[in-house]
């Protein structure tokens, strides 16, 4: 009879410590943080994957962001991204009639967003009954830094100051960042996710390059091209890297030969309505802000907790 009574209490005492650590998990965490990183590709006059095989050019980025759940199946996001980017003609299929040009450019950026988070399937649950799974669809608004770079005798030089096409642009642009994701569930406190998310721009200049030729401004380049302090020779070095108009002996500009051609050296597309932009794909953690996380995650006695944990 004894051991019937102790056998009643232990189960008794093992359904209750199984409740509990069950309930302990039943909480909402509407807050969550996240960081990410992964590659960068741009697209605009120096590349174009759409319309011929070039293969990739990446750069990376990394980003961190705030998120808070705002409805059944939304969240709302606050990120900060620092963002690289280049593009350059060399790797150029022959058929784009980019490789003379013999352009190139960097780009460091740093960027900010307000997103919304459209989801699958529900994310105001208690964090226990995530589902492992979950596809979301995403898009919102932001501002970037616009600092393009270009090489020149060894050393990068800021491009924007330049105004190499005689059309001057802003230092931070106004981006639309839209894209898809996947999120697994790793734990009660966290979540893994991958996500591509393409930014749409409202300028041409994230690579310095919007005209077909530089016909209307060859002129103003020549007359900057001296050397006495007044002028800022950079602009026309930049502005022709085409080895066609570059003297064999001095490696600089052929000014003789860019009069006689009246500027016509390929530059970009020369079309008004096509907009730079660029395509992230990123891998990152998202971790569930709640207030026994530390408690029960790092400082948690693992030895009682053991046999009652859920993930």
């Amino acid at each position: 009879m004894k051991k019937l009574i102790l056998l009643v209490v232990f189960m008794c005492a093992g359904e209750l410590a199984f409740s509990q650590s069950f309930y302990r998990y039943r909480f909402e965490a509407p807050w969550s943080v996240s960081a990410s990183g992964g590659l960068t590709q741009y697209f605009g006059e120096l590349y174009s994957l759409w319309r011929y095989n070039e293969g990739i050019q990446p750069e990376w980025n990394a980003n961190i962001a705030v998120r808070k759940v705002v409805g059944t199946y939304t969240k709302l996001r606050w990120e900060a991204s620092h963002v690289r980017m280049s593009g350059q003609d060399p790797p150029a299929d022959p058929r784009s009639f980019r490789s003379p040009r013999n352009l190139h450019f960097r780009a460091r950026n740093w960027e900010t967003a307000l997103i919304g988070e459209f989801h699958l399937k529900p994310v105001k649950v208690y964090n226990i009954t995530r589902n492992f799974v979950n596809f979301y669809a995403f898009a919102g608004v932001g501002v970037s830094t616009n600092d393009p770079q270009a090489e020149l005798n060894g050393r990068w030089v800021d491009l924007r100051p330049l105004q190499i096409e005689n059309n001057p642009y802003n230092k931070h642009i106004i981006i639309f960042p839209t894209g898809i994701g996947m999120k697994y569930k790793a734990n009660v406190w966290s979540d893994f996710f991958i996500e591509l998310n393409y930014r749409w721009t409202l300028t041409d200049y994230l690579d310095d390059v919007s005209a077909f030729n530089i016909s209307e401004f060859y002129m103003d380049l020549i007359r900057d091209y001296r050397f006495d302090g007044t002028g800022n020779p950079d602009r026309l070095r930049l502005a022709v890297r085409n080895p066609d108009f570059i003297n064999d002996v001095t490696g600089e500009p052929d000014v003789q030969k860019i009069l006689e051609n009246r500027g016509r050296i390929r530059r970009g597309s020369g079309l008004n309505e096509r907009y730079d932009g660029y395509l992230t794909i990123n891998f990152g953690v998202e971790l569930y802000l709640s207030n026994d996380i530390f408690d029960n995650w790092i400082f948690r006695n693992r030895i009682n907790e053991k046999r009652f944990r859920f993930w």
